[in-house]
């Protein structure tokens, strides 16, 4: 006999039914948290370190002047590898002494890609020979110097004479500027806080006089680093899953009281 006959089995169905609702109740709660914990467990739980106005077309302008070490180098790559994965759309501008436009605006994400490898150090050829970066295709038409205002300029005309929507741009830039070129940088950000076109600077190792400038003369349309010793990457750093970790408990817990304070209740009204 699986249960035990009652006489008075009526009188407790009210507390069946009570019981039943409050099954169902925590079963819902358990569903909705696995179903919860399975969503957050596929999102990485990610941070984007460069991040634009919602809707804004992006112009990155990237710096490959010879001032770029090899260290900031590798971190351009970081930098552009970030940038393809985290999606959009975007134009790019490279520059050095001079400028030009290697993608036009409202490229996708994954057309900056094949740019990637020319700031990766490949593995070693032979024993002792130390890696180098691949030639890359601006290095016979740039000279050494380094003029941010070229690439600025540039953006600035390609977002104003295309009258492009919400446009922003990424500076990616040691920001270590020809000293003759400072006054026409200061003229041309000053036409970028005029026309309050924002830039997002991804600085490779700027010193503090450098960030001051670009944060003075931008005011509330630039977004620099805190302070020159942020290394400031565009990869995803991933953070540990609090979420997914409360959820689980939600999950224990309930099924823990679905056990504990809800048993099922068995009967049978006794034979006549």
């Amino acid at each position: 006999m699986s249960s035990i006959p009652l006489a008075d089995g009526a009188v407790l169905q009210p507390a069946r039914r009570r019981t039943a609702l409050a099954r169902a109740g925590l079963a819902a709660v358990v569903l909705l948290a696995i179903v919860a914990a399975a969503l957050v467990a596929r999102d990485p739980g990610t941070e984007t370190i460069v991040q634009l106005p919602a809707g804004s077309t992006a112009i990155v302008v990237l710096d490959v002047s010879a001032s770029i070490s090899a260290d900031t180098y590798s971190r351009i790559g970081t930098t552009l590898s970030g940038l393809a994965s985290q999606g959009g759309r975007y134009g790019l501008v490279v520059f050095s002494d001079q400028a030009y436009e290697a993608l036009p605006p409202d490229s996708p994400a994954a057309d900056l890609k094949p740019l990637i490898r020319y700031f990766r150090l490949p593995a070693r050829a032979r024993p002792g020979e130390a890696p180098q970066f691949p030639p890359n295709p601006w290095a016979r038409s740039f000279t050494a110097g380094t003029k941010i205002s070229s690439g600025l300029d540039l953006a600035h005309g390609i977002a104003v004479e295309g009258r492009l929507h919400k446009p922003a741009v990424v500076l990616v830039s040691d920001l270590d500027d020809d000293p003759q070129d400072l006054q026409r940088l200061g003229v041309v950000l000053l036409a970028y806080r005029r026309d309050r076109i924002p830039v997002q600077i991804v600085a490779l190792d700027a010193s503090a006089e450098d960030l001051a400038l670009f944060t003075r003369i931008l005011g509330k349309q630039g977004t620099v680093p805190a302070s020159p010793s942020t290394r400031v990457e565009a990869t995803r750093r991933t953070r540990f899953p609090w979420t997914l970790v409360a959820l689980a408990t939600i999950v224990a817990v309930a099924l823990g009281a679905h056990e504990l304070g809800f048993p099922r209740l068995r009967w049978s009204s006794a034979p006549s």
